[in-house]
């Protein structure tokens, strides 16, 4: 039975090396530590066959563990059990304090199943091998003080004996003397020769090693004798009889005579064919993406110093292409990843297609590209390529039978002009890629210095907008809702403020989009939720008649947030009506997940919360999926209310949007209205409400509720002449600072 020790101060690793030791042999007994001290003193009284160690522990490190392991001596075994160090730092000064130590062996963490298999049953069985050894020796020399008579037979058997153990060593080993003659060869070698041991003995080491082998083989047996000291190991390659290539670890040591003279060398070679194919894989996984078998982010670093080392030692130029492709995760979420992965290897086929053969493809991970374009002169090469990957990437993939359409956005660095170091070259090109996805996706821009200084003012926006969120800098703007038949105001849509400390204030244009892309739109719309409600109860307690209160939700919201809850967790903590709230959302939330976007505005709906689809034409504008979805109210989007009074085109895309949301019956209500000439027209085409800067400006909350208690007069002609509360049309006397207001609505337009 062959004893393992295991010593390591995190448990999972324990039991992760305890259960590949018991899988090596059926009768492998695991003994488990997680502190050096309680291993050293179990090993004081036990033995182990192998021991395995993490180098990195808190009290005690795996070299001084194996130092103090070899300092018990070899009255308890511990002096020449093989001993593997496990260690995370790829640092060859850490390799040797553990080799110096006395370590046998070392792996890199996270360590390889099957490389660490290999390399503990190897051990094992060169110390089953020793233990062989230490026992037939001790009963030869046994034998030997039994009987003095027969000290010449003993000789002779313990010859006998050895040579027999030495040829059930897994290992080559021969002896040549000075004229280059084999004094003895074992049965390992000889079988790899193809001969047998009587056949090659007294013949010179070429007949065992090959002619060119068999050189190099004498030279170094040269220095051995001239220097009466061991070579170190090194590695070489040999082909046995069958014209395999096999990888040995080969060392040289002198044999002397009684005298003291040099007679032999010994040739000892140890295969390690397996341990470097495992390496050979354990590489090309560090430095290549399994899904496409493309260079990854790693070897994309590595070539990138490369090519940085070649341009700093003379003209050297290249070009960095940053690839995310467009419109995958769309594929992703609606075919499933399988689907996605296919496509991703088509992307890495086209790309190889598309780049030269000194180019370096790699992918970066998710549906990120990146080309090294090397031996280019001018930027224009750098352009062409980006044109032709484009091109290529444009056209239809067929996959898993279905075609699917995507498209690359590229952004361009180039080496000295755009940066001198990897990292500075990867920021740069990332930056362009998103310039090129802002300004319309599908296409490749050059990075620009200005493209910088745009993320760092982002990045400190960020950082900002965090501080802001803390000190609670935001407050909220209410912008009226006004109902065409009845001249009253019916609503209020709350617009987000940002009043910086020591600055003025800020509109959302300059940091919601920051927020978007850092998450933080979550909790500032959350609180924004709040707040509403909060405002809209005030406004009930303060007398001011009931209105519909306007939020606008996020798709971030969406993706990341429970939004059911944290709607009903605001309408409960403000106590207001969910009647009274109208959440805004744009054609997108309703498209990017449709059946889970369905089923929490279902819920929502079915409390009474209303629901409102902002900037109505302006995405899918379908009003086919508009029936799916527990809709009220559709706001037509202001660049059309703002063309219509001019273009024909826009004037019919407001009325086919009222007559259809009519026919689903739906409300709708037209935003930016900021003329007369707009209000009438809407009029006419039986809009149901509107808001927009004829009537009024976002407001501060006090100001919001002066318009409550005194409403601005709409012009006589739009208000219907029924009988009723009071209302906006009710104030219009005819006098001449009204009439004045109207040919000048910049005057409604409040504070």
């Amino acid at each position: 039975m062959a004893t393992i020790l295991i010593l390591d101060d995190r448990t999972t690793n324990r039991d992760i090396f305890a259960r590949l030791a018991v899988s090596l042999d059926k009768d492998v007994r695991v003994e488990a530590f997680g502190d050096p001290r309680e291993a050293l003193a179990w090993l004081r009284d036990n033995s182990a066959d192998l021991v395995v160690t993490d180098f990195r522990m808190p009290e005690m490190d795996g070299a001084e563990f194996t130092r103090q392991l070899r300092a018990l001596g070899p009255a308890s075994g511990a002096s020449d059990v093989p001993v593997i160090v496990i260690t995370a730092y790829n640092d060859r000064a850490y390799r040797l304090r553990a080799l110096e130590a006395g370590a046998t062996d070392f792996l890199l963490s996270p360590v390889d199943h099957y490389e660490f298999m290999t390399r503990a049953r190897n051990l094992l069985r060169m110390r089953w091998q020793q233990q062989v050894i230490q026992r037939r020796a001790a009963t030869l020399e046994q034998e030997l003080e039994d009987s003095a008579r027969s000290q010449e037979e003993l000789l002779r058997h313990s010859r006998r004996a050895l040579a027999q153990v030495i040829d059930t060593v897994p290992a080559m080993i021969s002896a040549a003397d000075r004229q280059g003659r084999c004094v003895f060869v074992n049965a390992w070698q000889a079988r790899f020769s193809g001969s047998t041991p009587d056949a090659l003995v007294g013949n010179a080491v070429e007949a065992l090693f090959g002619p060119e082998r068999g050189r190099r083989s004498r030279a170094l047996d040269l220095l051995v004798f001239e220097s009466g000291e061991a070579l170190p190991g090194r590695e070489e390659e040999a082909v046995d009889a069958d014209g395999q290539a096999r990888i040995f670890i080969t060392t040289k040591a002198p044999l002397r005579g009684v005298r003291g003279e040099i007679e032999s060398v010994l040739t000892t070679s140890l295969e390690i064919t397996d341990r470097k194919q495992a390496e050979q894989r354990l590489g090309h996984l560090a430095h290549h993406d399994t899904l496409t078998g493309l260079p990854n982010r790693a070897f994309l670093r590595n070539r990138l110093r490369r090519e940085l080392a070649r341009g700093r030692r003379g003209d050297h130029i290249f070009a960095l292409l940053f690839l995310d492709l467009d419109r995958f995760k769309p594929v992703n979420d609606a075919f499933g990843h399988h689907l996605g992965d296919e496509l991703l290897r088509a992307v890495a086929e086209r790309l190889r297609q598309v780049a030269q053969e000194n180019d370096i493809i790699a992918r970066l991970g998710g549906d990120e590209f990146a080309i090294v374009q090397t031996g280019i002169s001018q930027a224009e090469e750098a352009a062409a390529l980006a044109e032709k990957v484009v091109a290529s990437l444009s056209q239809p993939f067929h996959c898993g039978g279905q075609t699917l359409t995507v498209g690359a956005s590229i952004g361009i660095t180039l080496y000295p002009r755009d940066g001198t170091d990897a990292a500075e070259l990867l920021r740069n090109a990332d930056l362009a890629m998103y310039r090129a996805k802002a300004e319309g996706r599908n296409g490749w821009r050059f990075f620009a210095a200005a493209m910088d200084a745009r993320a760092r003012e982002a990045m400190q926006i960020e950082a900002a907008l965090r501080e802001g969120l803390a000190r609670g800098e935001f407050l909220l703007h209410y912008q009226p809702q006004v109902d065409l038949r009845t001249g009253r105001i019916t609503g209020a849509e709350a617009l987000l403020r940002w009043q910086r400390s020591g600055q003025t204030l800020m509109g959302p244009g300059r940091f919601l989009p920051v927020a978007e892309e850092t998450g933080l739109i979550g909790p500032i719309n959350e609180w924004v939720l709040g707040e509403a409600c909060r405002q809209a109860v005030r406004w009930r307690e303060a007398g001011l008649p009931p209105i519909r209160m306007g939020v606008n939700l996020s798709p971030v919201q969406f993706r990341r947030q429970d939004v059911a809850a944290i709607v009903l967790r605001a309408l409960a903590e403000s106590g207001l009506n969910p009647a009274q709230l109208d959440l805004e959302l744009t054609e997108g939330i309703l498209m990017e997940q449709a059946p889970e976007t369905a089923a929490v505005l279902q819920a929502l709906r079915a409390r009474g919360i209303r629901i409102s689809v902002d900037d109505f034409g302006t995405g899918y504008s379908s009003l086919n999926y508009v029936k799916n979805f527990p809709i009220d109210r559709l706001k037509i989007d202001q660049s059309f209310v703002r063309g219509m009074t001019t273009e024909p085109n826009d004037a019919a895309i407001v009325r086919t949007i009222v007559e259809l949301s009519h026919m689903l019956r739906l409300q709708v209500i037209a935003e930016g209205v900021e003329t007369e000439a707009q209000l009438l027209q809407l009029k006419a085409e039986g809009c149901d409400e509107v808001q927009g800067f004829y009537y009024s400006e976002a407001v501060p909350p006090e100001h919001f509720a002066e318009m409550l208690r005194h409403p601005v007069a709409l012009p006589r002609a739009t208000v219907a002449q029924d009988a009723g509360p009071p209302r906006i049309g009710d104030l219009v006397t005819g006098a001449a600072p009204e009439r004045e207001a109207m040919a000048h609505p910049q005057l409604l337009r409040g504070p």
